[in-house]
C-alpha cells in the first residue's frame, strides 16, 4: 500500500515551501470554512483547509498538488493547531498527498471486489507507461498508487485519477482514458461500460421494476 510518511524535511524542501502562503482566493475559501464552524470549534475546519493548501501547491506546480511539511505548519499556525494535530490528519487521510505527484494521480483500488474484477490487469496497464507505484513518471504526468475500497464495488473494477472516478474498467478502457488525460482532453467519467448509466445492473433493473418511474408500494405483493 501507499507510503503515508512526509517527504524528508530538506533545506530545499524549506526554501521552496516555508514561505507558503493562502492566496486571496485560496484564504477567502479557508475562511469560509472556518466561519462554519462555532465559536472554540474552528479547528474543526482542517481538512477543508489541508485540501485547498494541496490544490493551492498544485497550481502552483502544475501537478496535482500534494503536502509539503512547511505547507502543513503553515495550515497548523493558521488555526493555531499544533502541527502533529495536523499531520496526524494528514497522515491518515488518502485525499491528502505528503510527497510530490504528478499532473494526474492515478489511483487503483486493489481491494478484493476490484481485484476479483481485474484490477491487477489495470495495474499491468499503468506500468506499460512507465508508471511505478509511489513515483513521478519521467515525463511528470502520473503518479500511480494502490489504494483501498473507494465504495465503488458495484462497478468495479474501479480507478480514481485526481477528483474522477472511472468504473467498469477494463485495461483497454482504462488505456483509452489515459490516452484522453495524456491529450489534455477530458474522458467520460463514471462507469465505462457502454449502455450503462451508473451503477444499474447490465440488461436494466430485474427487480423492483415498478420502482423505475414512480415510487411504487410493495406492501400489498407481501
Amino acid at each position: 500500500m501507499a507510503d503515508r510518511s512526509p517527504a524528508p524535511d530538506t533545506p530545499e524542501l524549506r526554501e521552496r515551501w516555508g514561505k507558503f502562503a493562502f492566496t486571496d482566493a485560496w484564504k477567502a475559501k479557508a475562511d469560509k470554512a472556518i466561519a462554519q464552524y462555532p465559536e472554540g470549534r474552528q479547528r474543526s475546519a482542517v481538512m477543508a483547509l489541508l485540501d485547498y493548501a494541496q490544490r493551492q501547491v498544485g497550481e502552483e506546480t502544475e501537478t496535482q498538488g500534494w503536502l509539503p511539511l512547511p505547507v502543513i505548519e503553515y495550515v497548523a499556525a493558521y488555526l493555531d493547531m499544533p502541527v502533529i494535530r495536523v499531520l496526524e490528519v494528514a497522515t491518515f487521510y488518502f485525499m491528502y498527498n505528503l510527497k510530490p505527484v504528478g499532473k494526474f494521480h492515478v489511483q487503483v483500488c486493489g481491494t478484493t471486489p476490484c481485484m476479483l474484477r481485474g484490477s491487477d490487469g489495470l495495474f499491468e496497464t499503468c506500468a506499460k507507461r512507465g508508471m511505478m507505484k509511489g513515483q513521478v513518471s519521467d515525463d511528470g504526468l502520473w503518479t500511480l498508487t494502490e489504494v483501498e475500497c473507494m465504495g465503488n464495488c458495484a462497478t468495479a473494477p474501479m480507478v480514481q485519477i485526481n477528483d474522477d472516478n472511472y468504473e467498469d474498467l477494463t485495461p483497454e478502457r482504462l488505456d483509452a482514458v489515459l490516452d484522453a488525460l495524456e491529450k489534455g482532453e477530458t474522458p467520460k467519467t463514471g462507469t465505462q461500460e457502454p449502455g450503462k448509466h451508473t451503477s444499474e445492473p447490465m440488461g436494466g433493473p430485474t427487480s423492483l421494476k415498478e420502482m423505475v418511474s414512480e415510487n411504487h408500494d410493495y406492501r400489498g405483493d407481501w
